[in-house]
């Protein structure tokens, strides 16, 4: 089952492929997304990158939490889906 990671603490100018770059060697990646602002299209500073593996993506959290990514030191934790409200 596909497991999907948050990632924090991104640089500005960090890319989706930078991303998917720092998370590929862990595993076999589904996606790699930057999030960026709907107005200016600047990045939010996060993004995240889903797993075809609940074991490679344990592999990457264990790894990347905390590793220095673009002179930044990266949040890295298990997604959690946000509830809408209505």
């Amino acid at each position: 089952m596909a497991r999907k990671l948050y990632v924090g603490n991104l640089t500005w100018n960090t890319t989706d492929d930078m991303l998917k770059a720092a998370f590929a060697p862990f595993g076999n990646l589904k996606s790699a997304k930057v999030i960026s602002d709907r107005e200016s299209g600047q990045s939010r500073g996060f993004g995240f990158v889903e797993y075809e593996s609940d074991k490679d993506a344990a592999a990457a959290m264990f790894k990347m939490n905390g590793a220095d990514l673009d002179g930044r030191q990266l949040k890295v934790n298990e997604a959690v889906r946000k509830e809408t409200v209505r």
